[in-house]
């Protein structure tokens, strides 16, 4: 069978095969698995094609609308995944490490779809944080919005990933309203050129929305302006050469990097071998030396253990090493493959050699067998565990990185050189504690966060359900200080702001609640033309507003509660020990009895479109409520924010005021409202 050959999307199109192709060799057989056509690219028409289609098409639409179709994309992507899988095994990657990639990739875009809907509002404009009153009086007031920024999300991505890596940024991009340009790294671009396939073959994606670059950007990157966002993945060295580009300095295009790093593993004093964590703690280093055969950013490079342990931790790694299969990654007893290359395998092996300076082989350089491959033709390398003797003064063992199935294990004395050792990797994606004691992890925390984008606690407690220590998961920041880039991805929601502006507007609170569809306090408000209860979400308006009461509180509503509810509270029943409080001049109302006689006042009590009450948030109590007042009540719709065909939430806000209009309490109100027909 003749490998195919792999051409750019771009403005719409796949450019045809030119004469400048290069052969991409599987990892397993060093047989072409592709044909790499790489000329014909035009970063202007790459950047006009983004800027002028996929970007308005994306705008139009809100964020509810783009996660349904990353929900859509996610389905279809999942139904076709075996065929990514057959050409996964090319790479090097087992059955397993293509889950970690394609799986990993679908459920990114799964999650993102379920955090749009549920995390942002169905609408253009995302509001971040409160209004902050800039006057005395409230007139004028201000708050932060996101935005789409205007321009292209250009995503680079490492070779490791060739699927994942792809849909992490994509999906972050997509929901922030961005249209994506991928580069994917070369040696496995066929992979991430047939997922790229299959998502533009769904018909989901809006025009210009996704465009792919295989091989070298051209121009690209050279005509980035300042509402373009450049996403990469990969070496420090590369980051570097990235962030140094003076076209890029000089417009300030937004550069985000994760890049590769020095991770490391902390057993903690409390564990010896008889503990559960002990094994725990081998697992995942076994795991993480031999997955993706140690081609990931957050594998475990180096692994800290009380000194006293050294030996028997390095026997129980070095008898799960050598249990490994390894081998021909589509047989499903393999238990790690294959190096992407063969130049891959060179430089992990050169790393090696250098880092014999500092350490000594405990583990694989010895006579090697691969299962059902030829070695000399496919990349393939047994585990390596080194051990370094003087962590203290060594300098490689902390600064050199062989991007493969390679670990160095290290002896501590106490605890805090342990975290002061993790942290002479100079900042790093993930460190991993594997204790059972609390104040140990809260001792890692202050001694070492500032020096990790994630520190990962394992324990028995966690063990059956923890996802791992190399598994970053799409709900919360991937990235780190220093070495690993400064930047991050993921994090849920955190991760679509990377892709927007967020500006301060300022104005009036009608002005406010106008750009963001959230009613905000001191804006006209209007009484509907039926109670609000009685109208569908559909025909519910942003400020509808309903005034109740007044109803006046009684010393006998209030012995009632108490006995009622059994809240007996000095300052509901002891007058001396109320007036004996700073708060209070004598008895008060209980706060839900207040709450109570304020559903009475406003709700409707006939059936209608109102299908439950889910809860109310921010309640606060401004002053007290004595025997004699009376109370009024203000609902007024603040926020809608749809669900489905059926129903739509609606939050109200609620304030409640004395007889001398003074605010007593206020809250936010959940409903969920039927919808039309």
């Amino acid at each position: 069978m003749n490998a195919p050959v792999i051409t750019s999307f771009v403005a719409g199109e796949w450019l045809p095969a030119g004469p400048d192709q290069q052969a991409i060799a599987s990892a397993v057989s060093g047989a072409p698995v592709a044909y790499a056509s790489t000329g014909g690219l035009s970063g202007e028409a790459l950047l006009a094609y983004a800027h002028q289609t996929g970007g308005p098409a994306l705008r139009a639409l809100t964020f509810h609308d783009r996660a349904k179709i990353l929900k859509k994309l996610a389905l279809y992507l999942n139904e076709r995944r075996e065929g990514l899988y057959q050409l996964g095994y090319a790479t090097g990657a087992t059955l397993n490490d293509n889950r970690i990639d394609i799986d990993g990739g679908i459920g990114t875009l799964f999650v993102y779809a379920s955090k749009g809907r549920r995390e942002l509002p169905d609408d253009q404009v995302w509001l971040d944080g409160p209004v902050e009153q800039l006057s005395k009086s409230g007139s004028f007031a201000g708050r932060h919005v996101y935005t789409p920024r205007q321009g292209a999300a250009v995503q680079i991505n490492a070779f490791n990933f060739p699927v994942w890596g792809m849909l992490e940024k994509f999906a972050a991009s997509f929901l922030a309203g961005m249209p994506a340009i991928v580069k994917p790294a070369q040696v496995t671009s066929y992979l991430t050129e047939a997922c790229v396939r299959l998502m533009l073959e769904s018909g989901l994606l809006p025009e210009g929305a996704l465009q792919l670059v295989i091989g070298r950007p051209g121009d690209l990157l050279d005509r980035l302006g300042a509402q373009d966002v450049l996403s990469f993945t990969g070496s420090a060295d590369t980051a570097l050469m990235l962030r140094s580009n003076p076209k890029l300095l000089s417009r300030s295009v937004r550069v985000l990097t994760e890049q590769d790093s020095l991770n490391a593993s902390v057993l903690g004093p409390d564990i010896g071998p008889d503990e559960p964590e002990f094994g725990l703690f081998v697992k995942e280093v076994v795991r993480e030396m031999s997955a993706k055969a140690g081609q990931k950013c957050t594998a475990i490079r180096r692994i800290f253990v009380p000194e006293k342990l050294i030996t028997p931790v390095a026997e129980a790694l070095i008898e799960k090493l050598s249990a490994l299969q390894i081998g021909d990654p589509a047989d499903k007893a393999t238990r790690m493959g294959a190096l992407v290359s063969l130049n891959q395998r060179r430089d992990v092996l050169d790393i090696v050699a250098r880092l014999a300076a500092e350490t000594r082989c405990l583990y694989g350089d010895g006579p090697a067998n691969f299962a059902g491959v030829d070695a000399e033709k496919g990349a393939f390398i047994q585990p390596h565990l080194l051990h370094c003797a003087d962590p203290s003064s060594a300098s490689l063992a902390h600064e050199l990185e062989a991007f493969g199935p390679v670990s160095t294990l290290m002896g501590y004395s106490d605890f805090s050189a342990a975290c002061q050792l993790a942290n002479r990797g100079g900042g790093s994606l993930v460190a991993s504690v594997i204790t059972h004691d609390p104040a140990l992890a809260r001792q890692a925390v202050l001694a070492s966060a500032a020096w990790h984008g994630r520190l990962y606690f394992n324990d028995r407690d966690s063990m059956a359900e923890a996802t791992g220590h190399g598994a970053p998961m799409p709900h919360m920041t991937h990235g780190g200080p220093g070495r690993a880039g400064g930047s991050e991805e993921l994090g849920g929601v955190r991760g679509v702001a990377h892709y927007m502006q967020r500006t301060s507007i300022q104005g009036s609170p009608a002005i406010l609640t106008g750009i963001g569809n959230v009613f905000v306090p001191n804006s006209p408000q209007h009484e509907g033309p039926a109670h609000p209860f009685t109208r569908s979400f559909n025909a519910l308006a942003i400020g509808e507003s309903l005034t109740c009461g007044p109803r006046t509180i009684t010393m006998q509503d209030i012995e009632h509660f108490a006995e009622f509810t059994g809240d007996k509270f000095y300052a509901h029943l002891d007058e001396e020990a109320a007036k004996a409080s700073p708060f209070f001049e004598g008895r008060v109302a209980h706060g839900y009895l207040l709450l109570s006689f304020a559903a009475g006042l406003f709700v409707e009590p006939a059936a209608g479109p109102v299908l439950a009450n889910i809860g109310l948030n921010d309640l606060q109590f401004h002053q007290p409520v004595y025997p004699g007042d009376a109370i009024t009540v203000q609902l007024t719709v603040k926020r809608k924010i749809p669900r489905n065909a059926d129903y739509g939430e609606v939050r109200w806000q609620v304030a409640i005021d004395n007889q001398d209009a003074q605010l007593v309490a206020t809250y936010e109100l959940i409903t969920m409202n039927a919808c039309d027909g």
